[in-house]
């Protein structure tokens, strides 16, 4: 086949690929399904032409389509690294993080389950042997997600569904690819004789190695793209490079699942590129990996599909017979998993629930698609596999993928329909009346604003007011004529609203680049849990969430045993950066909030509705305040430092627009404004580093502002602020037990405790107080009292040694000490003589 002949051939191909999408709007089905039928439509028609005495003059054409250099290698080499890499890029990981378990269970257990009871089902119905059975179903039970993520989009089915199956397809191919060349192995004449449990090795060897591999290339690429952010075109070159090079290092350097290291290597830069990359930059590289892998996507299900009538020659009754027994298999195999499996996991507190729809639709949305094909034709094109074996894998691997996207494909739209998952909720109904009202108002205003100022005709701007006017008046009127939902859900209705206005808050925020890339996907994921949360719970919810991403975490925790007990400070200094950062961030957006909840949901909801919204964000500005106020408190300056970087961002936001005005209006030229924009991109690079946080000199100015160590040497100070250690508790949380060792003393450095011991009446302490010394002073081995947290506290503990050490060295500390002891109820005499006595 010659080159002209070749780019032609792919011409047309691009031109179907364009005309598909609207001729699959119009037909109301998948585009897949319909790129799959053009191209079993040119396959078959070429192999007409040629086969016809009707004409030749078509034989060129015909034969040049037959003739296209696309193996099994192409499509696994050029094709996959591209779709592969693309999702995992685009992926919300951290989302998908939340139902991690069961899509696990259906990326990798369910293609384990359909191979074998697929392999076992075919073995009594066929003189192949069980391997060739085994290799069947693993070709056939990856999943394509293409078709049903699109028609989830065009309905707006559940995002859940979304993730569900672009999470499962994303790690089911590389399974199933695993499993085939396991499997492809044992047909050949050569192949060894291995157990069970070293195959099973070898399979998770292949995972994990190549997840492994994927993440070390993926980091240094990154670090590349990173240096290269003033080069656009460099830097999507080196991200265009990444896939294949890992997908070939790992299949044939490491033999490795290659399509695992391309998955790892794309989610890896999925969850490092943002924060190392300019805005601007990374939508641009996400844009261009989507345009290229619908490129991809196109042609390798239409090309694929030109192979449907080659791989489908000399079919059988028989052949027949056992496809009915594969599709009965498959689906029974993969119903064993949804029906039975996951249910088990969330029984056993593993997984969070999958709705009993969503499952059933995901039974029927298992559809195959290229990937299927191409290991198929893999099997075909190895000289050494068996012509028998060749023509039965061929023949069900290839009905079976037409069976899914002309049966299953073309009907899962009506399912999802019957099923109910089409259809708003009441409550989403009437968001959408609300959303279409207060919308409708804005634009009232602008329009009135355009009005004035264009100076338009009077009678003209009367008619269509008036017109508009009463569009508005029922909008109005179907958003408050809902009667059917009651005020608690209105009141649902109104918080969801405000949640979703705070997440268009924090993307003006990153627009403008008030916050960094790093803290938007952590903004934006806890706004995400706010609004699922209010919808599934109301009030009570929208504040437990609230409070929840307020929360430290586990990795915060994690990085406190770290300074805790090894003294490795970075991880914890890191945390607490992140963690002040978005509680400013968060106050920010708050106080914006409220000037919506006046302008806009007041007009539909009315006054009582208003106040109480006032309340909660007033709530949530309180529980913030505090937890501000005691990082203050620890670490002087901290904040100061962060409420600086935030006006010098809008300061340089506020000039970057200046000069755009100015550019547009043509008081400045191209090279004056280039010039300027360059000059304030150097300006906000200098300004995006994060204050550094330094625990130890935090601490030192912590200990000067306690009125107990004032007074204090520096070197002593200095001394004290290495010995203290951090610690946080929430409201409600016991820092010390009854019986607890009594070998520590701890000061208040925010919040208030409560102490509950001998004494008839419980003590309350607050900052600059401190409480365990008594214990020791006492010779007592075992806490007698119970200490409890009121509020957020933030507490500094030092141990029994270094305190003693210190009060037995500093006359006026001791004094103090004694004085402190003496108000909670111990004779300053015995304390004095107790302390002696220790020394």
């Amino acid at each position: 086949m010659n080159l002209i002949a070749f780019l032609s051939v792919l011409a047309g191909l691009f031109v179907i690929i364009a005309l598909g999408e609207p001729l699959a709007a119009r037909l109301r089905i998948s585009y897949t399904v319909v790129l799959a039928m053009l191209g079993i439509a040119i396959g078959a028609g070429a192999s007409f032409l040629l086969s016809t005495d009707i004409t030749d003059a078509l034989n060129p054409l015909a034969l040049s389509v037959l003739s296209l250099p696309i193996t099994s290698e192409a499509f696994l080499y050029i094709f996959l690294p591209t779709l592969i890499f693309q999702v995992s890029l685009t992926l919300d990981l951290r989302r998908m993080v939340e139902d991690w378990v069961p899509i696990t269970v259906m990326a990798i257990v369910a293609v384990v389950v359909a191979t074998f009871v697929i392999g076992l089902s075919l073995d009594p119905f066929t003189s192949q042997p069980l391997v060739v059975c085994l290799l069947i179903g693993a070709i056939v039970a990856t999943t394509d997600p293409s078709a049903v993520v699109g028609i989830f989009r065009d309905i707006g089915a559940p995002a859940r569904l979304s993730r569900l199956a672009e999470g499962e397809s994303l790690m089911n191919d590389a399974a199933a690819i695993a499993l085939f060349s396991v499997f492809i192995t044992q047909i050949l004449p050569w192949a060894p004789q291995v157990t069970v449990g070293h195959q099973v090795v070898h399979f998770v060897v292949l995972l994990v190695a190549g997840a492994l591999t994927g993440y070390a290339l993926a980091v240094i690429a990154v670090v590349a793209m990173e240096h290269l952010r003033s080069t656009p075109m460099a830097m999507i070159s080196v991200s265009l490079a990444l896939p294949y090079l890992t997908y070939i290092l790992a299949e044939h350097a490491l033999h490795v699942s290659g399509v695992i290291a391309v998955a790892a290597a794309g989610m890896t830069v999925n969850l490092l590129g943002p924060s190392r990359m300019p805005p601007g930059q990374w939508r641009y590289l996400t844009d261009t990996w989507e345009l290229l892998s619908h490129w991809s996507g196109s042609l390798i299900f239409i090309l694929a599909a030109i192979f449907v009538p080659r791989l489908l020659h000399d079919v059988s009754w028989h052949d027949g017979l056992l496809l009915l027994v594969l599709i009965v298999a498959a689906t029974v195999a993969r119903a064993l998993v949804l029906f039975g499996l996951l249910p088990l996991m969330t029984r056993l507190h593993l997984s969070p629930p999958v709705a009993p729809a969503y499952r059933t639709v995901m039974l029927w949305g298992g559809l195959r698609g290229a990937v299927t094909l191409a290991l198929a034709l893999a099997v075909t094109e190895h000289e050494l596999v068996g012509a028998e074996a060749k023509h039965t894998v061929a023949v069900l691997a290839t009905g079976f993928v037409l069976f899914t996207l002309l049966v299953q494909g073309t009907t899962l739209r009506w399912l999802i329909g019957r099923l109910g998952l089409d259809r708003l909720t009441p409550i989403d109904e009437a968001l959408r009346d609300q959303v279409v009202a207060v919308a409708l108002q804005t634009v009232r205003e602008e329009v009135a604003d355009l009005t004035q100022r264009q100076h338009l005709t009077r009678e003209i701007v009367r008619s269509e007011a008036k017109s508009f006017g009463a569009r508005i008046d029922g909008a109005v009127k179907t958003a408050e004529a809902a009667d059917e939902i009651l005020d608690r859900d209105r009141l649902t209705l109104s918080l969801v609203t405000l949640a979703s206005r705070e997440k268009e808050i924090i993307l003006e925020a990153f627009r403008d680049r008030e916050v960094s890339s790093a803290l938007v996907e952590r903004l934006l994921l806890d706004a995400d849990r706010l609004i699922e949360a209010t919808r599934a719970g109301g009030r009570g919810a929208y504040r437990t969430q609230a409070r929840a991403n307020l929360a430290p975490g586990r990795a915060y925790l994690l990085a406190f045993r770290l300074h805790r007990q090894l003294g490795i400070s970075f991880p914890l200094e890191r945390l607490m950066g992140s963690r002040f950062e978005v509680l400013l961030s968060t106050r920010m957006f708050l106080r914006d909030l409220h000037d919506f909840v006046n302008t806009k949901i007041l007009r539909i909801h009315g006054q009582r509705v208003t106040d109480i919204l006032h309340e909660v964000l007033s709530r949530r500005e309180e529980d913030l305040e505090r937890d501000i106020e005691g990082l203050r408190l620890q670490y002087p300056g901290f904040s100061e430092e962060f409420e600086r970087r935030f006006i010098r961002r809008a300061a340089l936001r506020f000039e970057e627009s200046e000069y755009e005005t100015a550019y547009a209006d043509g008081l400045i030229g191209a090279e004056l404004y280039g010039s300027l924009t360059r000059g304030l991109a150097d300006r906000r690079e200098a300004n995006q580093a994060r204050p550094k946080l330094d625990l130890l000199l935090q601490r030192q100015e912590f200990v000067s502002q306690i009125p107990m160590f004032q007074g204090l040497e520096p070197q002593t100070r200095a001394r004290l602020a290495r010995a203290l250690v951090n610690i946080y508790v929430e409201p409600g949380e016991v820092i010390v037990h009854r019986g607890d060792p009594a070998n520590a003393v701890y000061f208040i450095a925010s919040g208030a405790v409560e102490l509950d011991g001998a004494a008839p009446q419980q003590i309350r302490l607050g900052r600059g107080d401190m409480f365990g010394e008594l214990a020791i002073f006492a010779r007592r081995p075992r806490r007698t009292a119970q200490v409890q947290a009121i509020t957020h506290c933030a507490l500094m503990m030092l141990s029994e040694q270094h305190f003693l050490h210190l009060v037995r060295g500093e006359p006026g500390l001791r004094a103090k000490v004694v004085a402190q002891a003496s108000a909670q109820g111990m004779d300053a005499g015995k304390v004095e003589a107790m302390l002696d006595r220790r020394g």
